[in-house]
Order: structure tokens, then C-alpha cells, then sequence
């Protein structure tokens, strides 16, 4: 039976990569993206152009889909990257709406089907920054602090439900995301990695086809690591 795959942000970066590795294990993918399919993609037909914090169009997507089996929410965006005192709360709603309440949309929308069939793997993406709290990053470091508590809070109610979810927390990857980050602020965050590297989405990549597969059975509400070292709790 070949399996179905929601990724969300799954244009570029992350998500790319995710949806690269996931085919390749035969698995049918959906990519979800503010962006649009480029011409001659070979899966735009299993592309669905959208804003991740619009409930409503994330909810249609479900229905158009249906069930699925694994979800991984690649979306998100660095938000205002200057001194906390220099935001606006524009600027923190619009962070919160895509980082947060798109997760939490995508959770909503195709997490039932999950429950209902009784196997369903959630795969959420924080950061490191949800952990430490990156400087002039305020909004960034937030909001992937919820998603940590969040997953951890979705775990438990779905324990028993034959879904597991989970959620990876990553220091810098080579990403168009992190491509926007001020020098300096990239720069400092690199050099916490004892490993003096950024890492590279394929890496990421084959973490999410690990815990979005049957080789993980006793884990859920739990954070992994992707930090080269960086994490200590």
C-alpha cells in the first residue's frame, strides 16, 4: 500500500528536501506552498499553492486529499530579525499566524484521518532558537517554543491513538530561510555548533524519513535534535 505524505513549505528548503526523500521511499507527497508549482515540475499535480495560516484553504486541501498518512510541517518564516524593543506587533502576528497557527491548521485538518485509520506520523519543525532564543530573533525564538510545547501537548493526546508526533528542533541548515538572517546574527549562531557547520537539508531530510516510517513505534511527543552538538537539554 503506498503511503501519503502532506509537507507543508514543501517548495524549497526543508520541505524540498523532506518531499525529495519521502518519494524516494515510494511514499505519494503533497507539497502545501505560498509559492507555485514551476513549470514543467514533474509533481505539480500534487502541488497546492496556499497561505499555511489560512484555516480555511488548508482545510479544503484536506478534503480535496483525503486521508493521509504523515505530516511534516515545513512552513515557516524568520520574522523581524532586529532588537526586540525595535518590533512591531504587526510583525509578531504575521510571525505567530504562520509559524504557530499553520502548524496548528495543518494538525487540525489532517490529523483526524491519522486517528481514524489508527497509524499516523506528525512530524513538527522547530529550532534551536525554540530552546536558547536566538538574539534579534525574539519573534523567531518564540513562536518555535511553542511548537515544541505544542507537539509535546499533541503527543499525549494522540498517544493512544496509533499517531505519533514528533518534533525536530535544528541549529542552522543551508536554507533560503536562514539565507534572509543578518550576517551577524547567522554568524553568531554558527559558531555555537561545536561542529563549526551548518547543516544541510538532506541531513534533516533523513532524520523526518526515520521518525515518519514504522522503524519508529515507541516515541512520540519528543524533540530531536539537529544541532551538531549545540543542544544541551
Amino acid at each position: 500500500m503506498t503511503r501519503t505524505a502532506i509537507v507543508t513549505g514543501g517548495l524549497s528548503g526543508l520541505g524540498a528536501a523532506t518531499a525529495e526523500r519521502l518519494r524516494a521511499d515510494g511514499i505519494r507527497v503533497h507539497t502545501l506552498d505560498l509559492a507555485a508549482a514551476s513549470e514543467g515540475d514533474p509533481h505539480a499535480a500534487d502541488h497546492h499553492q496556499l497561505d499555511i495560516s489560512d484555516d480555511a484553504a488548508v482545510a479544503a486541501v484536506a478534503e480535496r486529499v483525503g486521508p493521509v498518512d504523515i505530516l511534516v510541517t515545513c512552513a515557516g518564516i524568520v520574522g523581524p530579525n532586529r532588537p526586540l524593543l525595535e518590533t512591531t506587533a504587526d510583525e509578531w502576528r504575521r510571525t505567530i499566524d504562520v509559524n504557530v497557527m499553520g502548524t496548528v491548521a495543518s494538525i487540525r485538518a489532517f490529523a483526524p484521518g491519522m486517528v481514524a485509520k489508527g497509524w499516523g506520523r506528525i512530524v513538527t519543525v522547530a529550532s534551536m532558537a525554540g530552546k536558547d532564543g536566538n538574539p534579534n530573533l525574539a519573534a523567531y525564538s518564540a513562536t518555535k517554543g511553542a511548537v515544541i510545547a505544542l507537539t509535546k501537548s499533541i503527543g499525549k493526546e494522540l498517544a493512544q491513538t496509533g499517531v505519533l508526533v514528533n518534533v525536530i528542533a535544528p541549529a542552522v541548515l543551508a536554507t533560503p530561510l536562514n539565507a534572509k538572517t543578518d550576517p551577524a546574527v547567522l554568524q553568531y549562531i554558527t559558531d555555537l555548533i561545536p561542529m563549526k557547520r551548518v547543516g544541510r537539508p538532506e541531513e534533516f531530510a533523513e532524520l523526518v524519513a526515520f521518525l515518519t516510517s514504522d522503524r519508529v513505534s515507541f516515541s512520540t511527543g519528543a524533540v530531536y535534535d539537529l544541532s551538531g552538538g549545540r543542544a544541551t537539554y
